[in-house]
């Protein structure tokens, strides 16, 4: 069924210990969705039917959150009351954007649009690091997938020095169908990979997204064959890839620094 996953392998206990919001319990968390506040995940206890949680059911599907089906130990493990009824909600620390408000804030400002689109970024520390270069080299948001990437939890809260409150992060149910709604409002993307051509060899100063995925497996084949660009960092040293956030950085860089260049600043 879509938006639902049927957990079947031990999830990291660290990883799921960085939201900043545990919701426990079926009232709480039928009012937490009623009152919008922004909810990331949501473990439901495997096999469950009864009225209330169906309810629950209903309200995540409305809001498109990602629902994991999981056994009572399970629960038990994540709860931090041990009251949890069923049921444990994942709130993010601050509510996210709309890609249309980053487009929004591009045209308030008179610029030609630049977002930063992340895949496969799991780490809360770089997507906070992330957040706060967008800011201090102009982007105008921030786009990661619902799946497979870290949420707004604290540790991103905090790790961005208060980007986040100047910043919007929009998150998507898909990234490549994003890329190409996205390329029908003139905008190109340029993807971060090893085997990419040199950034400052290339014309990085119109409507412009740039993606940027794990030091790991880089960006996902489906967003890759999307771009229209790829762009490599050159490097001397024998360590041959980048911390996702510092290659992030590098290329922002010249993306300022061509737009910079282009107003003659």
């Amino acid at each position: 069924m879509k938006n639902i996953e049927k957990e079947t392998k031990t999830a990291d206990l660290d990883v799921l210990q960085e939201q900043p919001l545990l919701i426990e319990g079926r009232n709480a968390v039928l009012e937490a969705f009623r009152s919008g506040k922004p909810v990331d995940k949501l473990f439901v206890l495997d096999g469950c039917q009864d009225g209330p949680i169906r309810t629950i059911i209903r309200e995540a599907k409305k809001h498109d959150v990602i629902l994991n089906f999981v056994g009572k130990e399970r629960l038990n493990q994540i709860s931090g009351t041990g009251k949890h009824q069923g049921v444990i909600a994942f709130a993010a620390a601050y509510e996210y954007a709309q890609v249309e408000d980053m487009l929004a804030l591009a045209r308030s400002r008179g610029e030609a649009p630049f977002l930063i689109l992340l895949d496969n970024i799991e780490d809360p520390h770089n997507l906070g690091a992330i957040i706060r270069t967008a800011n201090v080299m102009g982007a105008h948001g921030v786009i990661i997938p619902k799946r497979r990437a870290s949420g707004l939890t604290a540790t991103v809260a905090k790790t961005s020095a208060g980007a986040l409150n100047y910043t919007p992060v929009a998150k998507v149910t898909n990234l490549a169908r994003t890329i190409e709604e996205l390329k029908e409002q003139g905008l190109w993307f340029v993807c971060a990979d090893m085997d990419g051509e040199a950034p400052y060899k290339m014309n990085l100063t119109g409507p412009i997204g740039l993606v940027i995925g794990n030091e790991g497996e880089g960006v996902g084949r489906l967003v890759r064959e999307r771009c229209d660009f790829l762009a490599g960092i050159p490097m001397k040293g024998e360590i041959d890839s980048l911390n996702a956030s510092v290659a992030a950085g590098v290329l922002s860089y010249e993306i300022l620094r061509q737009r910079l260049h282009k107003a003659g600043e």
